[in-house]
């Protein structure tokens, strides 16, 4: 959510911005708050006359009454209560503008950084830096379910009978190599000096709404039926309301957490093969990274996430680049983001394995997380960051695609070995 002075003093530049982000349906609702604002002030400055005239003539009917005034203080009396209706109804309208100004204000997109390319979907993204090439197997890789399934790890039936299409059981040396990506990730990423921490699963709709967009949640969340209460699509959204109203201060700034759960998400519509399978699921377990930062530190945090990403899928001998995001593909409420792909040998190009993004000030101005700036003794709002350390099961596509070997095992790269009882490979059941 922007700051109201901003919409005030450079409306133009809030529409230039909605229009980088190809959104112009949403162009009216500039307009639309700033006549909303002008007309909550001029409320609140009738309002506050109003009560103070009331003070006034609360005084001044006692004094009329003593003196015998009688006419004159039955005339006070009238117009005393005349005020409180009066001041009652701009309450009561005052409230109702809040409500349609926070609704506008909500669906206006955050301000995006000057860097970010201009496009309207996802085919205008950039990519910026790769690691480790594009290597190409000599042999032909299978589709991950084969490999998979070749290493008695998956049973997609069962879970289809107990849980329907978008599930999946991992078994034996698998769930363990997925348990063990996860595990390696979180010692990672202390190591780095982030605080490990577990949040709950489930959150408010005034912590979802504050995290994110209408738009996102309807596509994402799922709500707990009878209960205010959604299973999160994402660690982030417990971390960052976690600090919701708090001051917090200067000095326990930047705060570095690193976070594992369970996600869930809807992921509506059909998809192609590649999405089949386990890449694009309704159920899944992820390490995140999270930052509350003081705002002249976000660019830099930004840059330190995205690569230590980077640099645990190089430990783990996995190809990678990094994809700017474009203006278009960009959510409500960020300023800047960046995808890290990792290579699939079998497709020959690039695919998703987690998302880095900067929102500044967006998400803390609509849970009110601020810090108490101690140069200006001013509370201010701190900037909040995101990024995926991994995320399997996607991640283990990277994974089983890169590692595997002509013979149908997979290899373990020695980080991860201590994690997978020392074992150097997992071989086919058949």
């Amino acid at each position: 959510m922007l700051d109201i002075n901003l919409i005030r003093e450079n409306p133009e530049l809030v529409k230039s911005n909605i229009k980088k982000k190809f959104q112009d349906k949403k162009l009216h609702l500039v307009d639309e708050v700033l006549e909303l604002d002008k007309k909550k002030r001029e409320l609140q400055s009738e309002g506050d006359a109003l009560r103070a005239q009331r003070n006034t003539l609360a005084k001044s009917i006692g004094t009329l009454m003593r003196e015998g005034k009688k006419d004159e203080a039955e005339k006070a009396k009238q117009l005393s209560k005349d005020n409180n209706e009066r001041i009652a109804a701009i309450e009561a309208e005052s409230e109702e503008i809040d409500k349609k100004l926070k609704s506008n204000m909500m669906a206006i997109p955050n301000i995006i950084a000057d860097d970010v390319p201009i496009g309207e979907d996802d085919s205008r993204n950039v990519e910026a830096k790769t690691f480790l090439g594009n290597p190409e197997k000599p042999f032909d890789v299978p589709y991950h379910l084969d490999i998979l399934e070749s290493l008695g790890g998956i049973d997609l039936e069962a879970a289809r009978r107990t849980s329907g299409n978008g599930f999946y059981y991992l078994i034996g040396d698998v769930a363990r190599l997925h348990s063990a990506i996860l595990t390696y990730a979180r010692d990672f990423m202390i190591d780095k000096g982030f605080t490990y921490c577990i949040p709950p699963f489930m959150i408010r709709s005034n912590v979802v709404s504050g995290v994110m967009s209408f738009e996102e949640m309807e596509g994402m969340m799922y709500k707990i039926e009878g209960e205010d209460l959604y299973l999160i699509g994402t660690s982030e959204h417990s971390m960052i309301g976690r600090f919701m109203g708090e001051v917090l201060p200067e000095s326990s700034l930047p705060q570095t957490l690193t976070s594992y759960s369970p996600c869930f998400r809807k992921e509506k519509g059909a998809h192609g093969l590649e999405e089949r399978g386990i890449y694009r699921i309704h159920q899944f377990e992820k390490q995140e990274m999270i930052v509350l930062c003081k705002p002249e530190e976000s660019d830099e945090w930004y840059e330190k996430l995205w690569n230590y990403t980077v640099e645990l899928f190089v430990s783990l001998k996995i190809p990678v680049r990094q994809l700017i995001c474009c203006s278009g593909d960009l959510a409500d409420l960020k300023y800047k983001s960046c995808d890290v792909e990792a290579w699939s040998p079998r497709q020959k190009k690039y695919f998703e394995v987690g998302s880095c993004s900067n929102l500044t000030d967006a998400q803390a101005r609509r849970l009110g997380i601020k810090y108490k700036n101690t140069k200006t003794g001013k509370n201010e709002f701190v900037h909040t960051l995101n990024n995926t350390v991994v995320a399997p099961p996607r991640m283990l596509i990277a994974f089983l695609e890169n590692h595997l070997q002509a013979d149908g095992s997979v290899t373990i790269p020695e980080v991860l070995r201590p994690y997978m009882g020392n074992k150097d490979k997992i071989v086919p059941k058949k």
